[in-house]
């Protein structure tokens, strides 16, 4: 009685080897690309580094240009400025029977510098100041009567004492006497207010 043989496992898987590739002749389907990754958040990572850059471009070479332009248009200061407007003493400002704002006009004086009165001249007074009002020829009338107005200031200025500097409210006083001041010298009320943006005691 014939017995059957086991066949003999191959060689290779005897052994635990891989199996062979397959022959040429035989194709296995490609393993399929993962899909997005790093490809599908490149746009979002663009924008969000770009949009800084769009930014700060726009503003450096179109905005600011363009506010230059529009501030270098305005006209410079001039010693004799228009101001916004007149303000009341309440710190408002003056409506005119029309209804509109006050215009008020200004003078301005520079670099004042007096010798303080009772000092023997080792002390001095260096301001600057600007004289506003309503009268919109106030410009025309300070400037034909400059010499003038500049003997004034310097007379009201110059008759102060140290002590009378030193004196609460001292700036006030001195607002007072050049307005009254420059109005007695022009024989009408053209000065209404002084505002000091330098006031310098040496």
């Amino acid at each position: 009685m014939a017995v059957a043989k086991a066949e003999a496992p191959p060689a290779a898987a005897a052994k635990g080897e891989a199996p062979a590739p397959p022959a040429a002749g035989k194709t296995e389907a490609a393993a399929p690309k993962p899909s997005g990754g790093l490809m599908a958040w490149l746009p979002a990572i663009a924008a969000i580094l770009l949009a800084p850059v769009a930014t700060w471009s726009m503003v450096e070479f179109v905005l600011l240009p363009r506010l230059q332009k529009k501030l270098a248009a305005t006209p410079a200061a001039d010693s004799a400025v228009v101001a916004p407007a007149a303000e009341s003493a309440d710190g408002h400002a003056k409506i005119g029977k029309d209804g509109k704002e006050i215009v008020a006009a200004s003078y301005e004086f520079q670099n004042v510098v007096v010798n303080l009165a009772g000092t023997m001249g080792t002390r001095y007074l260096k301001t600057s100041f600007l004289v506003t009002g309503s009268d919109p020829n106030m410009k025309a009338a300070f400037d034909e009567a400059k010499p003038r107005l500049t003997d004034v200031t310097l007379n009201v200025l110059g008759s102060l004492s140290l002590s009378d500097l030193e004196e609460p409210g001292a700036k006030n006083v001195i607002r007072e006497k050049l307005v009254a001041a420059y109005n007695q010298a022009l024989g009408r009320k053209v000065a209404e207010q002084v505002y000091f943006s330098d006031f310098v005691i040496q």
